[in-house]
């Protein structure tokens, strides 16, 4: 029987080693890593819970091997922390779910990737990239503007504050921002119209851009800011609609372009947003997108579009193996049927 391993930063062991919530926010709950290894075990395959990067290396060092990684750590530190299992797999040569270290480490850094997409005619909105206290004399951009980290995500950083309206402001959040996270603010041209996340699945010509999710903001206090507060609270704070119309359409069209023009894998996450003139702007993308069940966007997408859970992981492992030399062929037996190593 075929065996997956499966890497991820388990939010629970960081806090008992002393972390914070918020240090924490990205890194995956119990339940994701029991709903994912659930999944797999359905679809015929053995697993074996690797653990975060450090618990790799040592597994890796006394020898261990795996026909298949599927691999969510987040890590911890630095713009290279979600290529960093990635790129010891890579070293062993261990095949492994979702993108490289080149995208994981470029789309990781917000500026960086609008720079390429922007080279690629992809829209998104004008940036300016604040990486000391003395850049933010030379904004030259219009108000209003948004400001966030160019590295978290999960809405890290991301509040009430972040809409900036006058140059008091500016000094202000940066400030902030710069202190509380100690890497550079990306700022943008404040777009007015509706917030988008597309799910992607597979790669390259198969990629399939598979749907579109209206979010709307009931939170009052972050109105214009899909937060680490709205996220978490989300069935309070957010409304998610399936969009089927011209606009979501052409925003499907755009994320496909950018997962593509940046070599994602897979399954993932582009979130786009209306600028004044109608067109959907590429905001960023989530190559390791969140699957925690019922909770993460892009499970709350593939629910709307009647994707079952344990459908979503075939797909994503079927699009794995599929790069690789091992590949699998998909078998129609029992339930959703089992891979099997192609002959």
């Amino acid at each position: 029987m075929t065996t997956i391993g499966l890497t991820y930063d388990l939010r629970s062991e960081y806090l008992a080693m002393g972390y914070s919530m918020d240090e924490t926010a990205e890194f995956d709950q119990d339940e994701t890593i029991v709903a994912i290894e659930t999944a797999l075990q359905h679809l015929g395959f053995e697993t074996d819970r690797i653990g975060n990067a450090g618990q790799l290396m040592k597994r890796l060092v006394q020898g261990c091997r795996w026909s298949l990684v599927f691999n969510i750590a987040e890590g911890l530190y630095g713009f290279g922390r979600e290529a960093l299992v990635p790129s010891m797999l890579d070293a062993y040569q261990i095949p492994y779910t979702f993108s490289d270290p080149m995208v994981m480490a470029l789309t990781l850094h917000k500026a960086m990737t609008k720079h390429v997409l922007r080279d690629l005619g992809i829209p998104t909105p004008d940036f300016f990239l604040v990486e000391t206290t003395d850049d933010i004399e030379k904004v030259r951009l219009p108000f209003p503007l948004f400001a966030k980290p160019v590295s978290e995500g999960t809405g890290k950083g991301i509040s009430s504050i972040s809409k900036i309206n006058n140059h008091t402001e500016l000094f202000v959040v940066c400030n902030r921002l710069l202190s509380e996270f100690n890497q550079p603010v990306l700022l943008e041209k404040f777009l007015p119209g509706r917030e988008f996340t597309v799910g992607l699945f597979k790669t390259g010509k198969e990629a399939e851009a598979i749907g579109a999710m209206e979010i709307f903001l009931k939170n009052e206090r972050d109105s214009d800011a899909y937060s680490l507060q709205n996220k978490e609270h989300y069935e309070s704070f957010v409304e998610y609609r399936l969009a089927n119309d011209s606009t979501a359409e052409k925003a499907k069209k755009i994320a496909l372009a950018a997962w593509r023009g940046l070599g994602c894998r897979d399954a993932g996450r582009i979130d786009l947003r209306v600028d004044d003139q109608g067109v959907p702007n590429f905001i960023e993308v989530n190559p390791l997108a969140g699957i925690r069940p019922v909770h993460s966007d892009l499970c709350i997408l593939c629910n709307f579009l009647g994707i079952s859970y344990i459908e979503m992981i075939a797909v994503i492992v079927d699009s794995a193996m599929m790069r690789t030399k091992k590949k699998m062929r998909y078998e129609n037996q029992k339930g959703l049927g089992n891979y099997k190593l192609a002959s």
